[in-house]
């Protein structure tokens, strides 16, 4: 549906601003560092695991390097030290990491700068197991194909690993493509990664690296039956963001949510350590090719989808523009709308029609995950089941990329498998019969989608030039997008942001940067 009369002008110099947003913020980026960074390296170093009371050695060894006043050089060289001081064997190196005292740490600061070799070579262990696993991801996308679009994306959410594991396998055989792991409520605020398989996780469950491992291996064996690809969904956000996404790049996630601004507006996170925390979770999600999800929708629960849609839109360019400078294909930016006008609206599906036909023709290379409604559902399933069609149609007319599918009973209880049944036979059942109607309808030139698009991209022109003068901080200081106002200097886990030393070296960073710069021009 490319009939969409947008204004090209304006969507470049939409670019070229949120670019200039986006510039100002990273210089501010590249010269800090976060406690989450510095576990993400050194969990791609391979430290993993807990002590006996379940703390995870990356927190142990941080949190002693930070009573030692060398954080600000970064960890790589404290953990490399160790590793020569164990032999190069990595369980030995775990083992000092419990029994090093700071003072030990505050003794040896100036002498662990000449072990860089050592924490050269922990970092090419992890980059090469990176690697591999997207090798393996690309063999098996060739061998079973990409599912059709728009694939079909489900959330489990039971807070036991097994349940769902139960739950994942039976959305896969009623069709869903993409299998979203949604995580335990408030486990964004946690400033750890929990270990090991989990089963008490309430509104969903915990992510840890071997809740992804067995939720891998159950899609991957399900793929010889499918005779189809599966993907595996998680969260890439909160305190732990960065460590998340490298978990997710060791045990071979296809997709994570990875915003900009999510973590600040949504979980009151400081803005600082959250602009700090996504480039680099980004930088290791472009090395393991994996797709992101950006929450934009989000936005729609607190602002009102039709006074504001054109705050998401505004967003949309930010946070692409933020993917763009850690060097991240169109391909694997998936921004995240959604069909939330309040239904009692007339015409509101024409209006939600018009949102997505923008955004789809604004960003034409992106893998657009498009939501359902939530905000207006109702106990009243027959309603709610009926909106989420509405909303299937929109998503099938418009050529969307990834579609969460609604179901008819959210707003009473956690969905259980019937109900995800029922919507996802409604899904196919759209997506089906209008297959391939996106190709044959014109829009009216100067009708109502039409003039409501230009609307919308207009007022989101107006927010960039308003947040590029006022700067990225200050604009969300002032509430300007989802009517949310978070102070820079105040919120969750401003306390682990440190500024960098001259000495400061991490060889993790490096080897990325170096990687995704001699493959930019693959994409």
């Amino acid at each position: 549906m490319s009939t969409l009369n947008i204004n090209r002008e304006l969507a470049q110099k939409s670019h070229e601003i949120a670019q200039k947003i986006v510039n100002n913020v990273f210089q501010f980026i590249k010269k800090h560092s976060t406690v989450s960074i510095e576990r993400a390296t050194l969990r791609i170093m391979g430290i993993n695991g807990a002590n006996k009371e379940g703390i995870p050695y990356c927190n142990i060894l941080i949190e002693k390097a930070q009573k030692a006043n060398i954080i600000n050089k970064g960890i790589s060289n404290l953990i490399g030290y160790l590793y020569h001081l164990s032999n190069k064997n990595i369980q030995e190196t775990i083992e000092k990491i419990e029994k090093i005292k700071p003072d030990e740490i505050k003794e040896i600061k100036n002498k662990i700068d000449g072990y860089k070799k050592y924490s050269f070579e922990l970092a090419e262990k992890g980059i090469k197991l990176i690697l591999s696993q997207r090798k393996k991801r690309e063999e098996l996308i060739e061998k079973y194909g990409l599912p059709h679009k728009p694939w079909i994306y489900v959330i489990v959410a039971t807070g036991n690993i097994f349940e769902d594991k139960v739950q994942a396998l039976s959305a896969v055989k009623q069709g869903a493509d993409c299998i979203a792991v949604i995580r335990s409520s408030a486990q964004s605020l946690l400033d750890y990664v929990p270990e090991g398989l989990t089963t008490e996780g309430y509104g969903g469950t915990f992510a840890t690296q071997a809740n992804f491992k067995l939720m891998r291996e159950t899609l991957d064996q399900e793929m010889e039956n499918q005779k189809r690809y599966l993907m595996l969904v998680n969260y890439s956000s909160g305190l732990c963001m960065p460590e998340i996404a490298s978990l997710a790049a060791i045990e071979r996630l296809d997709m994570l949510l990875n915003d900009s601004m999510y973590g600040i507006l949504f979980r009151d996170i400081n803005p600082k350590r959250t602009f700090i925390d996504q480039y680099f979770s980004r930088l290791v999600i472009t090395l393991s090719d994996i797709i992101i999800n950006t929450g934009e929708d989000n936005y729609l629960t607190t602002a009102d989808a039709f006074e504001k849609g054109y705050t998401i839109i505004s967003s949309h360019y930010i946070n692409y523009e933020f993917a763009k400078k850690c060097g991240m294909p169109d391909r694997l930016i998936g921004l995240g709308h959604a069909y939330e006008i309040r239904p009692d609206i007339t015409n509101s599906f024409l209006y939600e029609l018009s949102q997505a036909l923008l955004i789809r023709n604004l960003f034409p290379n992106c893998p657009l995950k498009y939501m359902p409604p939530t905000r207006w559902v109702t106990g009243n399933i027959f309603h709610t089941h009926l909106i989420d069609n509405m909303f299937n149609l929109v998503s099938i007319l418009t050529n969307q990329h990834i579609h969460l599918i609604g179901v008819l009973t959210e707003a009473i209880h956690t969905p259980l498998l019937q109900d995800r049944y029922l919507s996802l036979k409604a899904v196919k059942y759209t997506f089906n019969s209008a297959k391939d109607l996106f190709n044959e309808i014109e829009i009216k030139p100067g009708g109502i989608i039409e003039q409501r698009a230009n609307y919308l991209q207009q007022k989101a022109y107006e927010i960039l030039v308003e947040v590029e003068k006022k700067g990225l901080f200050q604009a969300i200081e002032e509430g300007l997008f989802a009517d949310t106002k978070r102070p820079k200097d105040k919120g969750k886990g401003i306390d682990g942001v440190f500024e960098k030393s001259e000495e400061y070296f991490n060889p993790v960073e490096e080897l990325i940067l170096s990687h995704n710069k001699e493959n930019s021009t693959l994409r």
